[in-house]
């Protein structure tokens, strides 16, 4: 029997679209359109809504279209808390779906969204599936979309670069782990989430061939990611690299995970703009991020980052501010550094400032070790003997072993 077509408990439907929303007008109207509009229809599926204390008509307006719909539908009206994790939270624990979807009050679906990304987690039974993100009036992330795939590989992937809440998780899942967004955090609560469901799940599938999910930049700029001081990035960076500890051991396939925290999460609070910070803020970044680096920075991890990602975490890790800035300022001024090829064999350098010339920073943290582009030119990694791979040294290793011991003489072989 195809587990589309199994019998559901009690009515249950097939996805709870979770939806957290605070002065999310005119935004909601297209949203809630997108969620009727859904070919899977209104009997496989239910809405949970919570209105986080709006004074914009968000509330009355989910009512109305409760009362309208034929989608089940519930509504919840609270205080605002202060952040997306408790709508989420409290949605969670009302939603009765076999999977839920948690579905951002200013975006909206495609119209197959949910049918597609339901069969595709039936079909690998996987406990994640990600829908093609498109942006809409602002930019997304593009790399993981590349493919349809029923099984991900978390490390090798890039789908460690999309760790927002609008995903496809199985509901089953979340209850059993005792999962909810953490309350505390005032971002990157989603990502931390995502993370954890991806490592304790049962598997991620990629739907890329549709568009399913339109993420919108609104023109009032009212989203909670633009607003929040430095320090909350911090927080959020500590949170995802102690949750990737935690489940992953030291290791290639923890440094390759280590990428998304360090770069995305951290790196941002180093960037041009450190130039014309006050002196109190540089010491006080320097301060937050010195234990961080302490605790996971690793030369193995340097080597999957563009060269002047890696030389500021260097900076960061040996608490060089002075150099730190030099390199900021270059970025800043926009210059073009030269390509320098170094070693035997001769290999790329990218020569940003203090290059040759401090301990800190030897000619091996210019290397380029990553695809680059600088200045239009495309600056390629040598391939030569490149390192294989964590799975790929696995699979070389048990490849040896046994053709050793199909070599071995017959009255040895066991």
């Amino acid at each position: 029997m195809h587990m589309a077509d199994m019998p559901r408990k009690n009515h249950e439907p097939d996805v709870s679209v979770i939806i957290g929303a605070y002065d999310a007008m005119p935004y909601l109207v297209r949203c809630l359109e997108s969620v009727e509009a859904q070919t899977i229809g209104a009997d496989r599926m239910e809405i949970v809504a919570v209105d986080d204390g709006s004074t914009d008509g968000t509330g009355a307006f989910l009512e109305e279209f409760a009362a309208r719909t034929e989608i089940p539908m519930r509504v919840v009206r609270q205080p605002n808390s202060g952040g997306p994790s408790g709508p989420r939270n409290r949605g969670l624990g009302l939603a009765r779906g076999r999977y839920v979807f948690f579905l951002d009050a200013d975006d909206y679906f495609g119209e197959e969204a949910l049918e597609r990304m339901v069969a595709m987690g039936d079909r690998a039974g996987t406990d994640v599936v990600l829908g093609k993100i498109v942006g809409v009036n602002r930019g997304a992330a593009k790399s993981m979309w590349k493919e349809t795939v029923e099984r991900a590989d978390l490390f090798s992937s890039n789908i460690k670069f999309t760790l927002s809440a609008q995903k496809l998780f199985r509901r089953d899942l979340l209850v059993r782990l005792g999962m909810a967004f953490d309350e505390k955090l005032k971002t990157g609560e989603d990502a931390l989430f995502t993370m954890e469901a991806y490592l304790r799940g049962n598997g991620v599938s990629v739907v890329a061939d549709y568009t399913c999910y339109y993420l919108v930049g609104r023109e009032d700029r009212n989203q909670m990611t633009k607003k929040g001081g430095y320090t909350r990035r911090f927080d959020s960076a500590r949170a995802l690299m102690g949750l990737i500890a935690e489940h992953v051991p030291p290791g290639p396939r923890r440094d390759a995970l280590m990428v998304r925290p360090f770069v995305i999460t951290l790196l941002p609070q180093f960037g041009p703009g450190l130039v014309k910070q006050k002196p109190e803020v540089r010491e006080r970044k320097m301060a937050l991020a010195a234990p961080l680096m302490k605790a996971y920075w690793t030369p193995e991890l340097g080597r999957h980052l563009k060269v002047d990602e890696r030389l500021r975490l260097m900076c960061i890790a040996e608490g060089r501010l002075d150099l730190l800035l030099d390199i900021a300022a270059f970025l800043r001024d926009k210059k073009e550094p030269e390509t320098v090829r170094r070693g035997n064999p001769p290999r790329p350098h990218l020569a940003y400032p203090h290059f040759g010339e401090s301990s800190v920073l030897p000619d091996s943290a210019y290397e380029v070790t990553v695809t680059e582009w600088v200045g239009g030119r495309r600056i390629e990694a040598p391939r030569n003997k490149p390192r294989p791979s964590f799975a790929r040294r696995v699979v070389r290793k048990a490849r040896r072993s046994v053709l050793s011991a199909l070599r071995a003489p017959r009255a040895h072989r066991v």
